[in-house]
């Protein structure tokens, strides 16, 4: 069975895609994106009125968000049960449903996309756990590129690799490498991802491997990011996903 997604109904399927960035900590309204689903697939756009995303509680740096993601959970509201905990303390203003549309464990996993980025901004595909239970928090980044890391020369630093956050099984394994790449046209950016290990592939070239796996489900978040101050006045970041594609799960 194959998970595909091509974006061709013209809206996000909500059985599958939440349109918030961790949602828990603030609200899905507050944390929603600016997105439009068309011929060419989901495009992610950071307008310039768009607010900071937690503000008042991310404010170092402030940071503005447009993402998807393709699982959703959280305890209670003033609990401290939700996904990506990105602080001590934080507490659920907002309890969420349980969403699980693409919840794969192992196997090939392949993002197209494309990206306007510019100093101020950036943009990931990962599959992290869902967190029902703390430890199931583990990290596996598709691919990371921050806009200053572009060159006229036509090269960029392409992150992938694993981060454990709260999973005491892994140990941080992530890299950002300097390759010929142009982020703005498409690009394959996939993991092949087994008992054994996790390969990291990139327009089908095997760029790294890890013999750490994951031992849970993972969702999948698509995302880009701005940091205000960094950018030019009117920049307006990019993230277009032409396709989705891995195991269903």
């Amino acid at each position: 069975m194959t998970f595909e997604e091509r974006f061709a109904a013209g809206s996000l399927d909500p059985t599958v895609w939440m349109p918030s960035y961790l949602p828990a900590w603030s609200s899905r309204a507050e944390a929603a994106a600016t997105y439009e689903v068309g011929p060419d697939g989901l495009r992610l756009t950071i307008p310039p009125d768009q607010p900071l995303w937690c503000a008042g509680l991310h404010d170092d740096p402030p940071l503005r968000v447009s993402a998807v993601q393709s699982g959703n959970w959280s305890g209670p509201v003033g609990g401290t049960r939700g996904q990506q905990p990105f602080r001590e303390g934080l507490e659920v203003r907002e309890a969420q449903d349980e969403l699980r549309g693409f919840v794969p464990q192992h196997g090939l996993i392949e993002v197209e996309c494309r990206a306007v980025i510019g100093a101020g901004s950036m943009f990931s595909a990962w599959m992290v756990g869902m967190e029902d239970e703390p430890e199931r928090s583990g990290e596996i980044c598709l691919v990371e590129v921050f806009g200053d890391s572009l060159r006229e020369d036509g090269t960029a630093k392409v992150g992938c690799g694993i981060h454990p956050f709260r999973d005491p099984a892994l140990t941080e394994e992530f890299a950002a490498e300097r390759r010929a790449i142009n982020v703005s046209e498409p690009h394959t950016y996939a993991v092949e991802w087994g008992p054994d290990g996790v390969d990291f592939l990139h327009d089908g070239q095997l760029m790294r491997s890890s013999r750490q796996s994951p031992a849970y489900p993972m969702m999948l978040i698509l995302g880009v990011f701005d940091f205000p101050g960094r950018s030019p006045e009117g920049f307006v970041p990019e993230l277009a996903v032409t396709s989705v594609i891995g195991p269903a799960g």
